[in-house]
Protein backbone atom coordinates (compact mmCIF):
# COMPACT_ATOMS: atom_id res chain seq x y z
CA UNK A 1 0.00 0.00 0.00
CA UNK A 2 2.20 2.33 -1.65
CA UNK A 3 1.22 6.28 -0.98
CA UNK A 4 2.88 8.20 -3.88
CA UNK A 5 2.82 11.69 -2.34
CA UNK A 6 6.22 12.89 -0.67
CA UNK A 7 6.54 13.96 3.11
CA UNK A 8 9.17 13.03 5.51
CA UNK A 9 9.42 12.41 8.95
CA UNK A 10 12.42 14.66 10.04
CA UNK A 11 12.54 17.56 12.30
CA UNK A 12 11.40 21.15 10.84
CA UNK A 13 9.70 24.33 11.77
CA UNK A 14 6.22 23.96 13.41
CA UNK A 15 3.96 26.55 12.83
CA UNK A 16 0.96 26.91 15.54
CA UNK A 17 -1.92 28.82 14.53
CA UNK A 18 -4.69 29.30 17.22
CA UNK A 19 -8.94 29.43 16.54
CA UNK A 20 -11.96 32.05 16.76
CA UNK A 21 -11.36 34.58 19.03
CA UNK A 22 -14.76 35.93 19.14
CA UNK A 23 -16.06 38.94 18.11
CA UNK A 24 -13.67 41.45 19.41
CA UNK A 25 -10.25 40.05 19.36
CA UNK A 26 -8.23 42.14 21.54
CA UNK A 27 -7.85 39.95 24.66
CA UNK A 28 -6.23 37.57 22.48
CA UNK A 29 -3.49 40.09 20.47
CA UNK A 30 -2.80 41.05 24.45
CA UNK A 31 -1.91 37.17 24.50
CA UNK A 32 2.16 35.56 24.23
CA UNK A 33 1.76 33.12 22.96
CA UNK A 34 -2.31 32.93 21.57
CA UNK A 35 -2.95 30.03 23.82
CA UNK A 36 -0.54 26.99 23.30
CA UNK A 37 0.84 28.01 26.44
CA UNK A 38 -1.69 26.80 28.30
CA UNK A 39 -1.53 22.46 29.47
CA UNK A 40 -3.84 20.21 31.53
CA UNK A 41 -2.83 18.74 34.88
CA UNK A 42 -3.97 15.18 35.02
CA UNK A 43 -4.52 14.13 38.68
CA UNK A 44 -3.47 10.11 39.86
CA UNK A 45 -1.12 10.56 36.51
CA UNK A 46 2.81 9.98 37.97
CA UNK A 47 6.14 11.49 36.83
CA UNK A 48 6.21 13.58 33.71
CA UNK A 49 2.46 12.61 32.48
CA UNK A 50 1.15 14.22 35.92
CA UNK A 51 1.55 17.90 34.44
CA UNK A 52 1.01 18.75 30.67
CA UNK A 53 2.59 22.15 30.09
CA UNK A 54 1.47 22.71 27.48
CA UNK A 55 2.26 23.08 23.63
CA UNK A 56 4.70 25.32 23.53
CA UNK A 57 6.78 24.53 25.97
CA UNK A 58 6.78 21.12 25.85
CA UNK A 59 8.04 21.32 22.21
CA UNK A 60 10.96 23.51 23.58
CA UNK A 61 11.35 21.36 26.38
CA UNK A 62 11.81 18.28 23.60
CA UNK A 63 14.45 19.80 20.30
CA UNK A 64 12.78 23.01 19.50
CA UNK A 65 13.82 26.79 19.74
CA UNK A 66 10.83 29.04 20.15
CA UNK A 67 10.87 32.46 18.23
CA UNK A 68 9.33 34.93 20.07
CA UNK A 69 6.27 36.13 17.70
CA UNK A 70 6.09 39.53 19.73
CA UNK A 71 9.54 40.24 18.76
CA UNK A 72 10.11 37.90 16.15
CA UNK A 73 7.12 38.92 13.68
CA UNK A 74 5.48 42.21 13.17
CA UNK A 75 2.11 42.57 11.71
CA UNK A 76 1.18 46.19 10.78
CA UNK A 77 -1.75 47.57 9.44
CA UNK A 78 0.47 49.74 6.59
CA UNK A 79 2.87 48.32 4.22
CA UNK A 80 6.44 49.27 4.19
CA UNK A 81 9.88 48.62 5.85
CA UNK A 82 12.57 51.08 6.58
CA UNK A 83 15.01 50.92 3.34
CA UNK A 84 18.01 51.17 5.69
CA UNK A 85 17.77 47.99 6.92
CA UNK A 86 17.61 46.41 3.76
CA UNK A 87 21.11 45.82 3.92
CA UNK A 88 20.94 43.12 6.56
CA UNK A 89 18.55 40.80 4.55
CA UNK A 90 19.96 41.07 0.59
CA UNK A 91 19.25 37.59 -0.71
CA UNK A 92 15.66 37.48 1.19
CA UNK A 93 12.83 38.17 -1.60
CA UNK A 94 11.74 42.13 -1.39
CA UNK A 95 8.04 40.67 -1.42
CA UNK A 96 8.58 39.35 2.66
CA UNK A 97 9.02 43.42 3.06
CA UNK A 98 7.07 45.19 0.44
CA UNK A 99 3.96 45.24 -1.41
CA UNK A 100 1.51 44.11 0.78
CA UNK A 101 1.03 44.27 5.10
CA UNK A 102 4.11 43.77 6.54
CA UNK A 103 4.49 40.03 7.73
CA UNK A 104 8.56 39.96 8.92
CA UNK A 105 9.84 42.23 11.27
CA UNK A 106 13.13 43.26 9.27
CA UNK A 107 15.44 43.59 11.97
CA UNK A 108 14.49 40.28 13.38
CA UNK A 109 14.23 38.68 10.51
CA UNK A 110 18.20 39.52 9.88
CA UNK A 111 18.87 38.10 13.35
CA UNK A 112 17.59 34.85 12.88
CA UNK A 113 19.54 34.23 9.82
CA UNK A 114 22.17 33.40 12.08
CA UNK A 115 19.94 31.16 13.64
CA UNK A 116 22.12 28.18 14.95
CA UNK A 117 19.31 25.54 14.80
CA UNK A 118 16.87 26.86 11.80
CA UNK A 119 15.09 23.73 11.21
CA UNK A 120 13.91 22.92 14.88
CA UNK A 121 12.05 26.42 15.25
CA UNK A 122 8.41 26.67 16.53
CA UNK A 123 6.41 30.09 15.10
CA UNK A 124 2.94 31.14 16.55
CA UNK A 125 0.93 32.79 13.45
CA UNK A 126 -0.34 36.01 14.82
CA UNK A 127 -2.85 36.91 12.25
CA UNK A 128 -5.04 39.12 14.68
CA UNK A 129 -1.94 41.24 15.00
CA UNK A 130 -3.17 42.16 11.34
CA UNK A 131 -6.13 44.16 12.36
CA UNK A 132 -7.77 43.18 8.77
CA UNK A 133 -10.57 40.18 10.05
CA UNK A 134 -10.22 39.15 6.21
CA UNK A 135 -9.58 35.64 5.02
CA UNK A 136 -8.04 36.92 1.61
CA UNK A 137 -5.57 38.31 4.15
CA UNK A 138 -4.97 35.92 6.41
CA UNK A 139 -4.29 33.29 3.83
CA UNK A 140 -1.63 35.79 2.42
CA UNK A 141 -0.18 36.16 5.63
CA UNK A 142 0.53 32.66 6.61
CA UNK A 143 2.13 32.08 2.80
CA UNK A 144 4.31 34.95 3.62
CA UNK A 145 5.30 33.38 6.79
CA UNK A 146 5.96 30.01 5.45
CA UNK A 147 8.51 31.48 3.14
CA UNK A 148 10.21 33.17 5.44
CA UNK A 149 10.52 30.60 8.14
CA UNK A 150 11.89 28.48 4.64
CA UNK A 151 14.02 30.81 3.27
CA UNK A 152 15.70 31.34 6.76
CA UNK A 153 16.57 28.07 6.60
CA UNK A 154 18.04 27.46 3.64
CA UNK A 155 20.19 31.22 4.34
CA UNK A 156 21.40 29.79 7.33
CA UNK A 157 22.28 26.18 5.78
CA UNK A 158 22.63 26.47 2.28
CA UNK A 159 20.16 23.77 2.23
CA UNK A 160 16.93 23.39 -0.52
CA UNK A 161 14.18 24.77 0.65
CA UNK A 162 12.23 23.00 3.47
CA UNK A 163 9.01 22.29 3.97
CA UNK A 164 7.19 23.48 7.50
CA UNK A 165 4.60 21.00 9.82
CA UNK A 166 1.42 23.12 10.60
CA UNK A 167 -0.83 22.28 14.00
CA UNK A 168 -4.12 24.10 13.48
CA UNK A 169 -6.99 24.59 16.59
CA UNK A 170 -10.21 25.26 15.21
CA UNK A 171 -10.48 27.89 12.70
CA UNK A 172 -6.97 28.00 12.53
CA UNK A 173 -7.49 25.17 10.39
CA UNK A 174 -9.33 26.78 7.81
CA UNK A 175 -7.11 29.66 7.70
CA UNK A 176 -4.19 26.86 6.37
CA UNK A 177 -6.81 25.40 3.99
CA UNK A 178 -6.98 29.26 2.62
CA UNK A 179 -3.49 29.28 2.27
CA UNK A 180 -3.35 26.32 0.39
CA UNK A 181 -6.18 26.03 -1.30
CA UNK A 182 -6.13 30.02 -2.23
CA UNK A 183 -2.68 31.54 -1.34
CA UNK A 184 -0.70 29.23 -3.31
CA UNK A 185 -0.67 28.98 -6.67
CA UNK A 186 -1.67 25.16 -7.71
CA UNK A 187 0.74 22.15 -6.80
CA UNK A 188 3.10 24.47 -4.56
CA UNK A 189 1.47 23.85 -0.84
CA UNK A 190 2.81 20.57 -1.03
CA UNK A 191 5.89 21.73 -2.01
CA UNK A 192 5.72 23.85 1.08
CA UNK A 193 3.73 22.27 3.34
CA UNK A 194 5.13 18.85 4.90
CA UNK A 195 1.62 17.81 7.00
CA UNK A 196 -0.96 19.80 8.90
CA UNK A 197 -2.60 18.56 11.78
CA UNK A 198 -6.03 20.13 12.64
CA UNK A 199 -7.49 20.60 16.27
CA UNK A 200 -11.16 20.78 15.85
CA UNK A 201 -11.57 22.25 13.02
CA UNK A 202 -15.05 22.97 11.77
CA UNK A 203 -13.99 21.81 7.89
CA UNK A 204 -17.50 21.26 6.83
CA UNK A 205 -18.93 23.92 9.08
CA UNK A 206 -20.63 24.21 12.45
CA UNK A 207 -24.20 22.96 11.78
CA UNK A 208 -26.39 25.65 13.66
CA UNK A 209 -24.62 28.26 11.83
CA UNK A 210 -27.92 27.62 9.36
CA UNK A 211 -29.87 29.45 11.95
CA UNK A 212 -27.80 32.81 11.35
CA UNK A 213 -28.99 35.96 9.86
CA UNK A 214 -26.63 36.83 7.06
CA UNK A 215 -28.17 40.73 7.16
CA UNK A 216 -25.91 41.45 10.68
CA UNK A 217 -23.16 39.65 9.35
CA UNK A 218 -21.57 42.23 7.28
CA UNK A 219 -21.55 45.23 10.01
CA UNK A 220 -19.56 43.24 12.92
CA UNK A 221 -16.01 42.86 12.38
CA UNK A 222 -16.02 39.19 12.82
CA UNK A 223 -18.60 38.80 10.14
CA UNK A 224 -16.90 36.86 7.01
CA UNK A 225 -15.36 34.51 9.77
CA UNK A 226 -18.50 33.34 11.15
CA UNK A 227 -19.73 32.85 7.30
CA UNK A 228 -16.76 30.76 7.09
CA UNK A 229 -18.51 28.54 9.50
CA UNK A 230 -21.22 27.94 7.01
CA UNK A 231 -21.99 24.05 5.90
CA UNK A 232 -22.99 25.14 2.86
CA UNK A 233 -20.81 27.33 1.98
CA UNK A 234 -17.98 24.38 3.17
CA UNK A 235 -19.91 21.93 0.55
CA UNK A 236 -20.14 24.37 -1.75
CA UNK A 237 -18.07 22.46 -4.79
CA UNK A 238 -17.91 26.17 -6.39
CA UNK A 239 -15.88 27.71 -3.42
CA UNK A 240 -12.31 26.91 -4.09
CA UNK A 241 -11.83 27.24 -0.50
CA UNK A 242 -14.28 24.64 0.49
CA UNK A 243 -13.41 20.87 1.69
CA UNK A 244 -14.58 19.16 -1.34
CA UNK A 245 -11.66 21.31 -2.96
CA UNK A 246 -9.09 20.50 -0.92
CA UNK A 247 -8.05 17.24 -2.65
CA UNK A 248 -7.55 19.30 -5.64
CA UNK A 249 -4.69 21.33 -3.84
CA UNK A 250 -2.60 19.16 -1.03
CA UNK A 251 -2.13 15.33 -0.41
CA UNK A 252 -5.32 14.03 1.77
CA UNK A 253 -2.53 11.65 3.63
CA UNK A 254 -0.60 14.53 4.65
CA UNK A 255 -3.44 15.93 6.89
CA UNK A 256 -4.51 14.51 9.80
CA UNK A 257 -7.88 14.99 11.62
CA UNK A 258 -7.86 15.46 15.41
CA UNK A 259 -11.78 14.71 16.65
CA UNK A 260 -13.26 15.64 20.29
CA UNK A 261 -16.07 13.88 21.27
CA UNK A 262 -16.20 15.61 24.78
CA UNK A 263 -19.35 17.93 24.45
CA UNK A 264 -19.86 17.59 28.11
CA UNK A 265 -17.27 19.30 29.18
CA UNK A 266 -17.65 22.30 26.62
CA UNK A 267 -18.57 25.45 28.71
CA UNK A 268 -20.61 26.65 26.11
CA UNK A 269 -24.27 25.27 27.26
CA UNK A 270 -26.18 26.70 24.14
CA UNK A 271 -24.03 25.40 22.02
CA UNK A 272 -23.74 21.82 23.23
CA UNK A 273 -27.76 22.20 22.88
CA UNK A 274 -27.97 23.35 19.00
CA UNK A 275 -25.68 20.54 18.17
CA UNK A 276 -28.31 18.14 19.56
CA UNK A 277 -31.06 20.14 18.06
CA UNK A 278 -28.89 19.63 14.95
CA UNK A 279 -28.40 16.57 13.80
CA UNK A 280 -26.46 15.47 10.80
CA UNK A 281 -26.89 12.57 8.07
CA UNK A 282 -25.94 9.47 10.41
CA UNK A 283 -26.36 10.39 13.32
CA UNK A 284 -29.91 9.23 13.75
CA UNK A 285 -31.16 12.37 15.76
CA UNK A 286 -31.68 13.38 19.28
CA UNK A 287 -30.30 10.37 20.81
CA UNK A 288 -27.40 11.56 19.88
CA UNK A 289 -24.62 14.52 20.73
CA UNK A 290 -21.72 13.36 18.66
CA UNK A 291 -19.53 16.81 18.97
CA UNK A 292 -16.94 18.26 21.27
CA UNK A 293 -19.49 20.71 22.21
CA UNK A 294 -18.84 23.04 18.97
CA UNK A 295 -17.93 20.86 16.42
CA UNK A 296 -19.73 17.76 15.42
CA UNK A 297 -17.55 14.71 15.34
CA UNK A 298 -18.85 14.49 11.20
CA UNK A 299 -17.45 18.01 10.62
CA UNK A 300 -14.15 17.58 11.63
CA UNK A 301 -13.39 15.50 9.72
CA UNK A 302 -12.48 16.01 5.80
CA UNK A 303 -12.96 12.60 3.51
CA UNK A 304 -10.15 10.53 2.48
CA UNK A 305 -7.82 11.94 5.45
CA UNK A 306 -6.61 10.53 8.32
CA UNK A 307 -8.30 10.99 11.33
CA UNK A 308 -8.14 10.39 15.60
CA UNK A 309 -10.59 10.26 18.26
CA UNK A 310 -9.68 12.20 21.24
CA UNK A 311 -11.97 12.20 24.56
CA UNK A 312 -11.78 16.48 24.93
CA UNK A 313 -13.95 19.11 24.09
CA UNK A 314 -13.55 22.00 22.01
CA UNK A 315 -11.94 24.61 23.81
CA UNK A 316 -11.07 25.50 27.58
CA UNK A 317 -10.10 23.71 29.98
CA UNK A 318 -8.68 20.04 29.31
CA UNK A 319 -9.25 20.48 25.15
CA UNK A 320 -8.03 19.77 22.29
CA UNK A 321 -5.69 22.25 22.02
CA UNK A 322 -4.70 21.76 25.84
CA UNK A 323 -3.97 18.09 26.18
CA UNK A 324 -1.41 15.93 26.13
CA UNK A 325 -3.03 13.45 23.92
CA UNK A 326 -3.18 16.23 21.14
CA UNK A 327 0.54 16.19 21.18
CA UNK A 328 1.08 12.54 21.30
CA UNK A 329 -0.69 12.25 18.19
CA UNK A 330 0.62 15.47 16.51
CA UNK A 331 4.02 14.23 16.68
CA UNK A 332 3.85 10.85 16.12
CA UNK A 333 2.18 12.04 12.72
CA UNK A 334 4.96 14.05 11.64
CA UNK A 335 8.10 11.98 13.15
CA UNK A 336 6.60 8.58 13.80
CA UNK A 337 8.56 5.75 11.70
CA UNK A 338 5.81 3.30 12.13
CA UNK A 339 1.96 3.12 10.40
CA UNK A 340 -0.15 0.97 11.92
CA UNK A 341 -3.68 -0.02 10.55
CA UNK A 342 -6.10 -2.14 12.49
CA UNK A 343 -9.39 -3.24 10.56
CA UNK A 344 -11.83 -5.89 11.58
CA UNK A 345 -12.03 -9.42 9.69
CA UNK A 346 -15.12 -10.97 11.28
CA UNK A 347 -17.29 -10.59 14.29
CA UNK A 348 -20.12 -12.47 15.97
CA UNK A 349 -22.24 -11.07 18.67
CA UNK A 350 -23.47 -13.83 20.58
CA UNK A 351 -25.84 -11.94 23.61
CA UNK A 352 -28.06 -9.13 23.99
CA UNK A 353 -30.13 -8.71 21.26
CA UNK A 354 -33.46 -7.36 22.57
CA UNK A 355 -36.29 -9.52 20.52
CA UNK A 356 -39.00 -7.08 21.86
CA UNK A 357 -37.51 -3.89 20.11
CA UNK A 358 -34.69 -3.20 17.59
CA UNK A 359 -31.52 -3.88 18.34
CA UNK A 360 -28.07 -1.64 17.17
CA UNK A 361 -24.86 -2.39 17.75
CA UNK A 362 -21.93 -0.54 17.77
CA UNK A 363 -18.26 -1.35 18.00
CA UNK A 364 -15.50 0.98 19.26
CA UNK A 365 -11.02 0.65 20.00
CA UNK A 366 -9.13 3.06 22.24
CA UNK A 367 -4.88 2.34 21.54
CA UNK A 368 -2.22 3.45 24.48
CA UNK A 369 1.07 3.16 23.96
CA UNK A 370 3.02 1.91 26.99
CA UNK A 371 4.69 4.42 28.83
CA UNK A 372 2.33 7.28 28.13
CA UNK A 373 -1.06 7.11 29.85
CA UNK A 374 -2.43 9.15 27.13
CA UNK A 375 -4.83 7.56 24.25
CA UNK A 376 -3.94 8.20 20.73
CA UNK A 377 -6.98 6.96 19.44
CA UNK A 378 -11.01 6.72 22.11
CA UNK A 379 -13.68 5.63 21.21
CA UNK A 380 -16.41 4.63 24.18
CA UNK A 381 -20.18 4.60 25.26
CA UNK A 382 -19.27 8.04 26.75
CA UNK A 383 -17.76 9.26 23.92
CA UNK A 384 -20.91 8.58 21.19
CA UNK A 385 -18.27 7.69 18.48
CA UNK A 386 -18.18 4.11 17.95
CA UNK A 387 -18.62 3.10 15.22
CA UNK A 388 -22.55 1.65 14.02
CA UNK A 389 -25.10 1.54 14.69
CA UNK A 390 -25.25 -2.21 13.11
CA UNK A 391 -28.21 -4.12 12.93
CA UNK A 392 -26.00 -7.27 11.85
CA UNK A 393 -25.17 -9.20 14.53
CA UNK A 394 -21.99 -9.61 12.43
CA UNK A 395 -20.73 -5.88 12.17
CA UNK A 396 -21.35 -6.18 8.28
CA UNK A 397 -24.00 -3.85 7.58
CA UNK A 398 -22.81 -1.81 4.01
CA UNK A 399 -23.89 1.26 5.46
CA UNK A 400 -21.77 1.60 7.96
CA UNK A 401 -18.66 3.31 7.19
CA UNK A 402 -15.04 2.58 8.99
CA UNK A 403 -12.08 3.91 7.27
CA UNK A 404 -10.84 7.27 5.86
CA UNK A 405 -9.28 6.26 2.76
CA UNK A 406 -12.10 5.48 0.71
CA UNK A 407 -10.91 1.69 0.44
CA UNK A 408 -13.86 -1.15 -0.35
CA UNK A 409 -16.12 -0.89 2.76
CA UNK A 410 -15.50 -5.02 3.41
CA UNK A 411 -12.07 -3.72 4.82
CA UNK A 412 -14.08 -2.44 7.93
CA UNK A 413 -10.62 -0.42 9.10
CA UNK A 414 -10.90 0.51 12.93
CA UNK A 415 -7.99 2.55 13.00
CA UNK A 416 -5.09 4.21 10.99
CA UNK A 417 -2.33 6.16 12.95
CA UNK A 418 1.53 6.36 13.50
CA UNK A 419 3.86 5.22 15.89
CA UNK A 420 7.32 6.34 17.35
CA UNK A 421 9.94 3.06 18.18
CA UNK A 422 12.09 6.23 19.48
CA UNK A 423 9.73 6.19 22.46
CA UNK A 424 10.57 2.59 23.33
CA UNK A 425 12.53 2.45 26.75
CA UNK A 426 15.97 2.31 27.02
CA UNK A 427 17.44 -1.03 25.72
CA UNK A 428 14.26 -2.44 24.27
CA UNK A 429 13.53 -3.02 20.54
CA UNK A 430 9.75 -3.60 20.66
CA UNK A 431 6.38 -1.65 21.09
CA UNK A 432 4.03 -2.26 22.90
CA UNK A 433 -0.14 -1.22 22.56
CA UNK A 434 -2.76 -1.45 25.17
CA UNK A 435 -5.90 -2.40 22.93
CA UNK A 436 -9.57 -1.76 24.67
CA UNK A 437 -12.17 -3.23 23.05
CA UNK A 438 -16.22 -2.16 23.19
CA UNK A 439 -19.05 -3.85 21.72
CA UNK A 440 -22.22 -2.46 23.05
CA UNK A 441 -26.29 -2.52 22.20
CA UNK A 442 -29.12 -0.03 22.06
CA UNK A 443 -32.82 -0.48 21.52
CA UNK A 444 -33.40 1.84 18.60
CA UNK A 445 -36.79 2.62 20.61
CA UNK A 446 -35.13 3.45 24.11
CA UNK A 447 -33.36 6.77 24.42
CA UNK A 448 -29.53 7.23 25.12
CA UNK A 449 -26.54 5.46 23.42
CA UNK A 450 -26.26 2.21 24.64
CA UNK A 451 -27.95 -0.31 26.82
CA UNK A 452 -26.77 -2.96 27.17
CA UNK A 453 -22.70 -3.62 27.41
CA UNK A 454 -22.08 -6.75 24.99
CA UNK A 455 -18.08 -7.06 25.49
CA UNK A 456 -15.62 -4.65 27.46
CA UNK A 457 -11.77 -5.86 27.69
CA UNK A 458 -8.35 -5.00 26.87
CA UNK A 459 -5.43 -6.56 25.78
CA UNK A 460 -1.55 -5.52 25.20
CA UNK A 461 0.08 -5.86 21.59
CA UNK A 462 3.73 -6.62 21.72
CA UNK A 463 5.77 -5.65 18.36
CA UNK A 464 9.40 -7.06 18.09
CA UNK A 465 11.11 -5.34 15.85
CA UNK A 466 14.10 -7.41 15.13
CA UNK A 467 15.71 -9.20 13.74
CA UNK A 468 12.55 -9.82 12.04
CA UNK A 469 8.92 -8.06 13.07
CA UNK A 470 6.98 -10.64 15.22
CA UNK A 471 3.57 -9.88 17.10
CA UNK A 472 2.26 -11.33 20.21
CA UNK A 473 -0.55 -10.68 22.69
CA UNK A 474 -0.50 -10.62 26.09
CA UNK A 475 -3.16 -10.36 29.07
CA UNK A 476 -1.11 -9.12 31.89
CA UNK A 477 1.06 -6.29 31.68
CA UNK A 478 4.27 -7.98 32.36
CA UNK A 479 5.43 -9.44 28.91
CA UNK A 480 6.76 -12.27 30.55
CA UNK A 481 7.70 -14.51 28.30
CA UNK A 482 6.86 -14.81 24.25
CA UNK A 483 2.67 -14.47 25.12
CA UNK A 484 0.43 -15.54 22.12
CA UNK A 485 2.07 -15.47 18.82
CA UNK A 486 -0.26 -14.13 16.18
CA UNK A 487 0.04 -15.39 13.09
CA UNK A 488 0.33 -13.73 9.52
CA UNK A 489 -1.38 -13.78 6.11
CA UNK A 490 -0.33 -13.64 2.49
CA UNK A 491 -1.27 -10.01 2.28
CA UNK A 492 0.85 -9.55 5.88
CA UNK A 493 -2.04 -9.02 8.14
CA UNK A 494 -1.62 -10.14 11.56
CA UNK A 495 -4.18 -12.05 13.29
CA UNK A 496 -5.45 -10.93 16.77
CA UNK A 497 -8.49 -12.71 18.21
CA UNK A 498 -10.53 -11.28 20.51
CA UNK A 499 -13.16 -13.34 22.39
CA UNK A 500 -15.45 -12.91 25.44
CA UNK A 501 -18.66 -14.42 26.60
CA UNK A 502 -20.98 -12.48 24.34
CA UNK A 503 -18.21 -11.35 21.83
CA UNK A 504 -16.20 -12.93 19.37
CA UNK A 505 -13.86 -11.72 16.68
CA UNK A 506 -10.66 -11.27 14.54
CA UNK A 507 -8.78 -8.17 14.08
CA UNK A 508 -6.25 -7.59 11.26
CA UNK A 509 -3.13 -5.80 11.87
CA UNK A 510 -0.47 -4.26 9.74
CA UNK A 511 2.29 -2.59 10.40
CA UNK A 512 4.62 -0.32 7.88
CA UNK A 513 8.24 1.02 8.11
CA UNK A 514 8.15 4.62 7.24
CA UNK A 515 11.19 5.93 5.88
CA UNK A 516 12.79 9.11 6.75
CA UNK A 517 11.81 11.03 3.05
CA UNK A 518 8.95 9.36 0.10
CA UNK A 519 5.78 7.06 0.50
CA UNK A 520 5.37 4.50 3.09
CA UNK A 521 6.36 0.92 2.07
CA UNK A 522 5.05 -2.10 3.56
CA UNK A 523 6.97 -4.47 5.81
Amino acid sequence: MAIASESTRQELPIILIRGFGGLDAADEKKQTYYGFNDGTVYPQRQGENYIYEGMVLKLMKSTWRYQDATNVIGYYDKPGTPREILDELKGFPKEFFFGDKVVVDPAMAAALRRNREPLRTLWVFRYYDLNDRSFAQYGVALKRLIELVRTLVTKRTGAPLPKVNIIAHSMGGLIVREAIQVAYKPGEAEKAINKVVTLGTPHKGIVFQRLRSLKWLPFIDAGEEIERFNPDRQADPKNPAGYTNLAKAFPLDRLLTVVGTNYRTFGVGPATLLNKLFSVDGEFGMNYNRSDGLVKIDSAQVPGAPRAYVHKCHGGEDSLITSREAFEIATRFFHGDIHARLRLVDAQISKGKDFLGKSEFFIGISLKPRGVDFELWHQSKAAENCYGPFNSDTLDDEKVAFDWIGADRKERVLYEGWLDSGQSPVGRDDLVMRLETYVGERDLFGVGFSDNIIHHDHCYIQARLKPTLRLAKHTGEKFIGAGQALTQTDDQTWLLPIEGPGFKATFGIQLSFVPEVGARVLV
